[in-house]
């Protein structure tokens, strides 16, 4: 089966200015490299801690940003160098929904001229009566009484807001979403109630998302693989059992060390206290990125970058440990 999303070596660089005259100085290094795919109907998690180039990998993905360098096949299709124009029918395939529910909805408008507005935009708004009962159609899919489209922004909850953008990203019936953490700004028993709304959806329309979080607990939940990223890159890639139960990477034991055990009878992991600052992505380590903070890094680490490669059936981690078959720990 041909992957819906596929990415291959994809880097996303800004360059750093200085002076009076901006001269540029140096580069920030915020995605540089990743490759991984999407099949249809798969929920891909994406993780790591904040800075790591998560939520700019997802921007790049749907070309919000300009890739520096890589390719995005969508269906088998190279879009990466397609101008705006080109872009068009891509834009109804992939959406997304963002982090914060009421900054990324325009305050001058009622929600359903918010939701509406990617019909308006792509033509096919069609007649008033058939634009309004597309909408309210839209609003009882998100769990929205449709007399309330009417209402403006400020006049929802948090929940309801992000409702309001889910919905606005159903409008062209797309293929992909991105999440950008849509669930961070929320309360946590709102933050089940939208999971549990997107997974339905996925149920519903055959959707695939890419979910960029930082909290293991619903990554786990969502999730059918987990990608963890450090620093620009994809530190391990697998199914969320194998990641959950036994990860590859050291930074992969750490992150899941620190997070609370929700399932009873849960055997408590082994805390990983890492030593130092993430290190800056306009100057990162040489070799792996992660070895001045990794409690088992050798002199080979410091010298040369591992390669995300195939350890176990499925399970791709990008550690030297590994390469002799020695486990991380």
């Amino acid at each position: 089966m041909t992957p819906l999303i596929e990415v291959r070596g994809l880097k996303k660089h800004f360059p750093v200015r200085k002076g009076v005259f901006s001269r540029v100085t140096g580069q920030v290094r915020a995605v540089d490299g990743l490759s991984f795919q999407i099949a249809p109907g798969e929920t891909l998690g994406l993780v790591g801690e904040s800075g790591c180039g998560k939520s700019t990998a997802g921007r790049t993905l749907l070309k919000l940003l300009e890739p520096t360098g890589g390719e995005i096949r969508v269906g088998g299709t190279d879009i990466t160098h397609l101008d705006r124009e080109a872009m068009l029918p891509f834009r109804r395939r992939m959406q997304m929904i963002y982090q914060d529910p009421y900054a990324s909805l325009n305050p001058r408008m009622s929600a359903g001229d918010i939701v509406a507005e990617p019909l308006v935009i792509h033509g096919e708004g069609g007649t008033k009566a058939e634009s309004r009962e597309r909408i309210a159609a839209l609003f009882e899919k998100v769990g929205l009484r449709a007399a309330l489209m009417d209402n403006y922004p400020h006049e929802f909850s948090g929940g309801q807001r992000q409702r309001i953008g889910i919905a606005r990203a159903l409008a062209l019936g797309p293929e992909l979403i991105v999440g950008d953490e849509p669930v961070s700004a929320l309360d946590v028993s709102i933050q089940a109630q939208i999971i549990n709304l997107m997974m339905d959806l996925q149920d519903e329309f055959g959707l695939s998302y890419l979910f960029v979080a930082h909290d293991l607990a619903v990554v786990e939940h969502i999730s059918h693989r987990v990608a963890v990223m450090y620093l620009g890159r994809i530190v391990e890639m697998t199914d969320k059992k194998s990641l959950f139960e036994q990860p590859l990477h050291p930074y992969t034991e750490a992150l899941l060390s620190a997070a609370p055990i929700a399932k009873s009878g849960a055997k408590q992991r082994r805390r990983i206290i890492l030593t130092g600052d993430v290190p800056s992505p306009i100057d990162p380590p040489s070799g792996c990125h992660f070895h001045t903070r990794c409690p088992y890094a050798a002199a080979r680490c410091r010298e040369e970058a591992p390669l995300l490669r195939e350890v176990m059936s499925g399970h791709l981690a990008a550690c030297h440990l590994h390469e002799d078959g020695m486990p991380a720990a």
